[in-house]
């Protein structure tokens, strides 16, 4: 086969920086690290800088060297490309070679390849040493250690090497990652000022100029094709070319200038990887979210799990995955990277139906996995006495898988009608316990298109009222009435009783938001008789607990105080320590109406010891708002204060605004009954407003706003505070196979 050699260099040869060159400190930093001569060991200084194709690893080696030998470390420069990824990659002798040539070494002097062109190469290097010289060797584009081993320079002197892949044993070594997003608009900046000086697109619309980045991964070799292209055409808005780069289909036609192509450098990186490796590669664009777990990945290939592992490994090593830097074990790619990867696994399946197949098979594989493992999960958010699934050995192993997974499951929703219904209701509980409840509505509205789609009457209703829970947790109690009441409807005429008493309690929240007391006590009570009639004491429990809301609001107390008292019985009975705090809660809410303070104390603490104990902290923030208040009846503002400043930091990182605004409205109630300066009142008052406002609930918002602008006026003149106690029902019970 015939052999390129390198190009040879001379020793002052190191190639100037373009003017576009931007950030990278902390990488410079890292490498003048290594180079630098008060830090030597015994041996030389080598600095591997590794990273994916065309993210700036040979600009960054040369920025290094012309920093180094601007500090007076270096007294020359050697520069090698050993083109490892090219079709005909340099061998060792051929760089050793190019090397000597540089170092002065006549070619009639040139040993034949093999081990004595090392010899020399050392043997020169050594004598430089001890005339006193010091010279960095810069071997570009590595592919391989047998490519690099013969190079390592003796002494103290300083090598960079750069590569696609992760090179272990050379030397200290450093991942060189996408630009960040302000270097990456001020390369692109530069790049187009360096074509035309009077070029101000970036200026003027530095949004597009970000979206123009974005799209281009902040990967220099991507901007830089880009801004080529920009510099073609002076006329074209950035706004133009974001939208362009920002279809994801044939993102990559956009990234390639007739002399550089992103998709080419990938495909160098690609032709390297085994059949298995490159396999893998395609098949992981079929995960629909942002990055899999090893486990998954197994699936998808249908290896055993281990043989999958050093598959991904070997990605990573290439550079082609990543590893999740927060998760062991789970593994991204870049946006690029991955719009690469599904236009390979598209001409793979291009080629036949058996292709195709497979790649379905994969796809389904992965489907099935995920939605299989999320009803197992799921089990453990089901009420006390349901059947729970041994594939995670308790809630919160099965609550941290779902958090891994959820950007997943979510995605995988959207794939088919079978997967919308099935994790539409397998997601349910989770999202609500999480307070995602945004995607809780999302995922709730496909279940409800899915059963359209697939003509399932029977478990149409519960996607209502399950709909109805997400809608009313959002505050749209108008939709959430609607749902709940087609629900009930769908129940009746198919003669579920079970499904009824249901839609019948969470039909009662509804009313109950929408000021309707009577109608919701009329709710309740239908819902309590139907779950006794069916024997489900658990249901029954809900019921209470939520007929004692509706009762508080129409002021029967003492009635209110007995459906709270029956509701803790009954949960205990269960035992469902989440149902019992959320009874305990409502019961002192009850006691502070009637002035019972001690004992509506005990009932708020009790209430926040079980969400400690359940690690419910959604809960343990009502509960803390609600001891504030508690505290405050009983004139300990002191901690009544230290409450209520608990309850609205665990409101405000949940992002639960309306409570939020609850909770500052009572802060502000609390410090004002201290005496306290207008000054912390007024504030308080404010971020409340602003806790509404960010939810859309105007009414509350502007009766907290009066309360911050006026200070001296009585307080019996100013719009009821949109603040109160913080009610927690039991009502949003989940119905259906999956839920």
């Amino acid at each position: 086969m015939q052999q390129y050699a390198p190009v040879p260099t001379a020793l002052d040869a190191l190639p100037a920086l373009p003017q576009e060159f931007t950030g990278r400190a902390d990488d410079l930093a890292f490498i003048l690290g290594v180079l630098d001569p008060e830090r030597l060991g015994d041996g030389p200084a080598v600095a591997v800088l590794s990273g994916w194709g065309g993210v700036g690893k040979t600009t960054l080696a040369y920025a290094a060297g012309h920093a180094a030998q601007q500090r007076g470390w270096f007294t020359g420069v050697l520069l090698v490309d050993l083109r490892g990824y090219d079709l005909h990659p340099a061998q060792a002798e051929d760089a050793l070679e190019a090397l000597l040539r540089s170092l002065g070494v006549r070619p009639e002097h040139l040993p034949p390849p093999g081990a004595g062109r090392e010899v020399l190469y050392r043997s020169q290097l050594n004598a430089r040493e001890a005339a006193g010289e010091r010279l960095l060797v810069v071997a570009d584009n590595a592919s391989a250690l047998a490519q690099v081993q013969p190079l390592l320079p003796p002494g103290h002197h300083g090598m960079i090497v750069t590569s696609r892949d992760a090179l272990a044993g050379l030397g200290r070594m450093r991942t060189v990652n996408r630009l960040q997003p302000e270097d990456a608009v001020a390369l692109l900046k530069a790049a187009l000022k360096k074509n035309d000086p009077d070029d101000v697109r970036v200026e003027e619309n530095p949004g597009a100029a970000e979206r123009v980045v974005l799209a281009c991964g902040c990967l220099p070799l991507a901007l830089q094709i880009t801004s080529a292209l920009l510099a073609q055409d002076p006329g074209q808005p950035l706004s133009e070319r974001a939208e362009a780069l920002s279809q994801s289909e044939g993102v990559l036609d956009g990234l390639s200038d007739g002399h550089r192509s992103l998709r080419a450098m990938f495909d160098q990186s690609l032709e390297r990887l085994s059949p298995q490796e490159q396999d893998l590669f395609r098949l992981l664009s079929l995960n629909p979210g942002p990055d899999i777990a090893t486990p998954a990945a197994a699936v998808l290939a249908d290896q055993p799990q281990p043989a999958a592992e050093r598959l991904l490994r070997q990605l990573a090593t290439s550079h082609l995955i990543e590893r999740n830097p927060a998760v062991r074990g789970r593994w991204q790619m870049h946006d690029l990277l991955r719009a690469y990867a599904s236009e390979r696994a598209e001409a793979v399946k291009g080629r036949g139906r058996d292709s195709r197949r497979r790649y379905d098979q994969a796809r389904t594989r992965l489907i099935a996995y995920y939605t299989e493992h999320a009803e197992a999960a799921d089990t453990h958010f089901h009420p006390p006495g349901s059947v729970v699934s041994s594939r995670f050995g308790d809630r919160e192993q099965a609550l941290r898988w779902f958090d891994a997974e959820r950007e997943n499951l979510i995605a995988t929703t959207h794939t088919t009608p079978q997967a919308g219904l099935d994790l539409g209701f397998a997601l349910g509980r989770y999202l609500a316990w999480r307070r995602r409840l945004q995607d809780l509505l999302v995922i709730r509205s496909l279940a409800l298109d899915a059963c359209r789609t697939l003509n399932d009457n029977r478990n149409e209703a519960s996607a209502w009222n399950n709909l109805g829970n997400a809608l009313r947790e959002l505050r749209r109690f108008d939709d959430a009435l609607y749902a709940h009441e087609t629900a009930r409807t769908l129940f009746q005429q198919t003669g579920d009783t079970h499904g009824a008493a249901t839609a019948w309690n969470n039909l009662g929240g509804a009313l109950k938001e929408l000021r309707r007391f009577h109608d919701a006590v009329n709710a309740h009570e239908t819902a309590r008789t139907l779950f006794q009639q069916t024997g489900d004491t658990h249901g029954a429990a809900t019921a209470w607990n939520n007929l004692g809301g509706a009762l508080k609001k129409l002021r029967r107390y003492d009635e209110a105080l007995h459906a709270h008292e029956t509701a803790r019985t009954l949960f205990q009975q269960t035992g469902d320590t989440h149902g019992a705090a959320t009874a305990w809660n409502n019961l002192g809410l009850t006691l502070q109406e009637l002035r019972r303070y001690d004992e509506a104390l005990h009932a708020h603490q009790t209430d926040l010891n079980h969400c400690q104990q359940t690690g419910d902290t959604h809960g343990a923030a009502t509960a803390w708002n609600n001891l504030g208040t508690a505290y405050r009846g009983l004139s300990r503002f002191k901690e009544a204060v230290a409450a209520g400043q608990q309850a609205v930091a665990m409101l405000v990182e949940a992002e639960d605004w309306f409570r939020a605004g609850e909770g500052w409205g009572e802060l502000a109630t609390t410090l004002a009954a201290t005496g306290a300066d207008p000054g912390p009142v007024r504030d308080a008052w404010s971020k409340s407003a602003a806790a509404y406002a960010r939810v859309g609930a105007d009414e509350e918002a502007a009766a907290s706003r009066a309360h911050t602008d006026s200070t001296n006026i009585p307080e019996e003149q100013l719009p009821v505070a949109a603040c109160s106690t913080s009610e927690e029902s039991s009502g949003g019970a989940e119905t259906g196979a999956g839920a």
